[in-house]
């Protein structure tokens, strides 16, 4: 599976209550990013979408920075210039294009120097969008608008195990405005052209006069699925107290009703504070466990070796055969393309380099879980926490181990504790419910999966992937 990333056009508007909209202080902070170092070929549109974007929103009476190709100091030295700026009861915009990243149930806006290869590197490099907003809330901006053109997809490959594609619902302060240029978790292929569908059809609503904001992007989202026969349905979510108009001196008349897009309902689970089980003997696993065992698809090194990032990491291996980080990260590709052979080997390379290496020892007790050799993963998996202590990418890998073998107590055990540490990480949550439900609570392990699957609708497809079912 692919990550996939989706451009963040988010429109943030918020009103104060004492302040009429319209003659407010007006500030946009307009990004477009394409030279991405991991991409094939930059990206055509953003650049192009960014500089419209910010013509019109100038013609509309805003401020505007724009911002090509931002490095991660770029793109927070712009933000902090934008916060500076917001006086209480103003009006701020934030337009943003280039590559989203979802990571633990938020979205992150990617610099173009970001170096992704773990989920902790998306929170690391990336600028969470909820975030930004609550920084301009608490800077007293009367609007918030936020319009986020990510959709398009990433040249990530599946660098890290708990990932979900597209984007995630934003939880944003009163009075913003949000746009997504396609629906939640949801990626769409690059046209190809000089400018998105997004913005083409935007730009067509924002010129039109005496419309309200929320009926301005109900507009867009109606143009773009009409256009993409419905291939491409943008995702709107509002708490707007008051008319917003992009055009100064709009009739303030009442916005069509927005047609609302059910969000996913979410009951923030409590993990039950147990602690860790201590494996110091190995549990008895079943002959033949009850899931799926998928199997490496044999793809050889050779086949591919064209693959970019393969051949680049390669490159730097026969320079170096001991540079235990390009074993690793071509360990990585390699599990994201299925070539599970391919990955452990690099991971024992990187493991006889540096015998401390953790996230080696997580990635192989993965990779060999999903092709079921579970003896020498849970071994890896101990290992990785006996170096680090409720490190919980291994707590997870670990349930997934004792999940398949028929261990759902010991599932059970992991998944909590992983919880505890992070309580939106989907995949515990829903290998915890798995396990609740082979454990005889059934009722508990449907309200655990019920939460996951509406955190991640894909969590299932990428459970199967591991070969559980």
């Amino acid at each position: 599976m692919r990550l996939r990333l989706a451009l963040l056009v988010t429109l943030v508007l918020s009103v104060a209550p004492t302040v009429p909209c319209l003659a407010a202080e007006r500030f946009a902070l307009v990004i477009g990013n394409a030279k991405y170092p991991d991409a094939e070929a930059p990206l055509k549109e953003p650049i192009n979408d960014a500089r419209d974007i910010a013509d019109e929103l100038k013609r509309d009476g805003f401020s505007v920075d724009v911002g090509e190709n931002l490095t991660g100091d770029g793109m927070r030295r712009a933000f902090d210039k934008l916060y500076g700026r917001i006086k209480p009861g103003s009006v701020a915009l934030i337009f943003f294009s280039g590559f989203g990243v979802q990571s633990t149930r938020q979205s992150y806006m990617i610099p173009v120097d970001a170096q992704i290869w773990t989920e902790a590197d998306v929170r690391r490099d990336g600028f969470s969008l909820e975030t930004v907003l609550g920084e301009i809330n608490s800077r007293g901006a009367g609007v918030k608008i936020a319009l986020i053109d990510a959709s398009r997809r990433n040249p990530f490959e599946r660098r890290f195990r708990s990932f979900s594609a597209g984007l995630a619902p934003v939880i944003a302060p009163n009075g913003t405005l949000v746009m997504y240029s396609a629906a939640l978790s949801s990626v769409i292929s690059d046209n190809g052209g000089d400018h998105s569908l997004f913005v083409q059809e935007l730009l067509k609503e924002i010129r039109v006069p005496d419309l309200m904001a929320e009926e301005t992007l109900n507009k867009t989202r109606v143009g773009v699925t009409r256009a993409s026969r419905s291939e491409q349905v943008p995702w709107i979510s509002s708490s707007l107290a008051e008319d917003f108009s992009f055009i100064p001196g709009g009739s303030g008349r009442p916005p069509t009703q927005i047609a609302k897009i059910p969000e996913p309902k979410y009951v923030e689970p409590t993990p039950t504070p147990t602690s860790t089980p201590n494996f110091d003997t190995q549990p008895k696993f079943d002959a033949q466990p009850k899931d799926t065992q998928p199997k490496d698809d044999g793809l050889s090194a050779g086949s591919l070796a064209d693959d970019p990032t393969i051949k680049s990491l390669t490159a730097k291996l026969a320079e170096n055969p001991d540079d235990q980080s390009a074993l690793y990260r071509r360990g990585q590709v390699y599990a994201s393309k299925g070539a599970y052979s391919l990955a452990i080997k690099d991971f024992d390379d990187s493991i006889r380099i540096n015998p401390k290496d953790v996230e080696a020892f997580n990635n192989r007790c993965w990779a060999r879980t999903v092709i079921g050799d579970l003896q020498a993963a849970l071994k890896d998996c101990n290992e990785a926490l006996r170096l680090r202590p409720n490190f919980v990418d291994a707590l997870d890998s670990r349930g997934l181990v004792n999940l398949k073998s028929g261990q759902a107590k010991n599932a059970i055990a992991d998944f909590d504790a992983a919880l505890k540490i992070n309580p939106r990480l989907t995949s515990s949550l829903y290998g915890r419910g798995l396990a609740k439900q082979r454990n005889g609570s059934f009722s508990e392990g449907d309200l655990d999966i019920a939460n996951a699957k509406a955190m991640d609708p894909n969590i299932v497809k990428e459970f199967q992937g591991y070969g559980v079912r």
